[in-house]
């Protein structure tokens, strides 16, 4: 067989085979969408996550027992509340408080749009008790924080976790309650407090009631720093801002970050608006925060409660038995 034949075969043989892949074409795309259908992505969701830094798959089992800590990148994505109280309590000495406490709606916030030009997948278009219940419903809390008492490596402690995935963690009248609640109890009991800051600030659908919880749980500090004289850990993740950042995230005797955590007061864009200046890059993280000492301290996941732990003793703090 020539050249030119063998060419001119190859070119019937891609022709019949081009007409019978357009012919199955309409076909296989709708078996496709059909599989589509089919494919049950909420079950997709609690199996695998995507990483914020290198979009790399995780599986969720294998990312819990690294601490959601991206194994491919090393970017530490955000943990709930409950994942966080089990990375620093003990097995069974957690003792959650005001479990049953929730939000009303005082003010009656809702939306000004017309219904006809609102979003029904924009959460901000909804009335503020239907969000708290939709929150409610996706995360299995009351309101953005959880609070309790536990033990730490056999050292008592009083503890408080905010989950950002509740309202970005929004400080409101609750999560501003349970906080003073918490250090009120420490301070009768003589316990130390840990926060475990995660928040975007005070939440604004609750106006002035949101930012007096600034004032009140810092005057709770006071009498439980100052008057009694007992230890107060502040533990900054990303992100915290806003009103937490300028009140009781900063009081810490000890404050301890994340690693490349965003921690700040106004955020990038506000602050360039309004100096007329560029922000440099990075203004904002842990690491050039730390620079310019902001914090005490800068600790990886896997370490925090052994450091924690250290600290503790070091204040004199010991193990004490049930």
């Amino acid at each position: 067989m020539s050249i030119r034949e063998w060419f001119e075969d190859r070119r019937k043989i891609t022709g019949l085979l081009k007409d019978s892949v357009e012919g199955d074409s309409k076909d296989v795309n709708e078996t496709d969408n059909q599989n589509k259908k089919n494919i049950d992505y909420v079950k997709i969701n609690r199996l695998w996550v995507q990483c914020d830094n290198c979009e790399s798959l995780l599986y969720i089992r294998f990312l819990r027992e690294n601490k959601s800590v991206c194994e491919e990148c090393g970017y530490y994505l955000q943990m709930n509340s409950s994942d966080r109280i089990e990375l620093i309590i003990d097995r069974d000495t957690w003792c959650p408080m005001d479990e049953d406490m929730y939000t009303l709606d005082v003010l009656q916030f809702h939306s000004e749009d017309e219904p006809s030009n609102s979003d029904p997948l924009n959460s901000e278009d909804e009335p503020y008790s239907d969000h708290i219940t939709s929150c409610q419903i996706e995360t299995g809390l009351t309101d953005a924080i959880q609070t309790g008492i536990g033990k730490l490596n056999g050292i008592p402690i009083a503890l408080g976790v905010m989950d950002f995935k509740f309202m970005g963690g929004s400080m409101g009248s609750v999560v501003g309650e349970k906080i003073t609640r918490l250090i009120e109890r420490a301070t009768e009991e003589s316990l130390p407090v840990i926060m475990v800051c995660a928040s975007g600030g005070a939440r604004m659908q609750e106006g002035s009631f949101s930012l007096m919880q600034m004032a009140k749980i810092a005057s709770a500090l006071h009498i439980h720093q100052k008057d009694n004289k007992l230890l107060y850990f502040s533990i900054l993740t990303s992100p915290t801002t806003g009103g937490v950042t300028a009140s009781f995230g900063m009081l810490g005797d000890i404050i301890i970050a994340e690693p490349k955590a965003y921690i700040a007061f106004a955020g990038k864009r506000v602050i360039e608006q309004t100096l007329g200046q560029k922000v440099i890059e990075d203004f904002q993280v842990t690491e050039n925060l730390f620079d310019h000492g902001l914090f005490d301290l800068i600790v990886p996941r896997n370490l925090l409660k052994g450091v924690l732990s250290e600290l503790f003793r070091l204040y004199g703090l010991v193990h004490r038995n049930k």
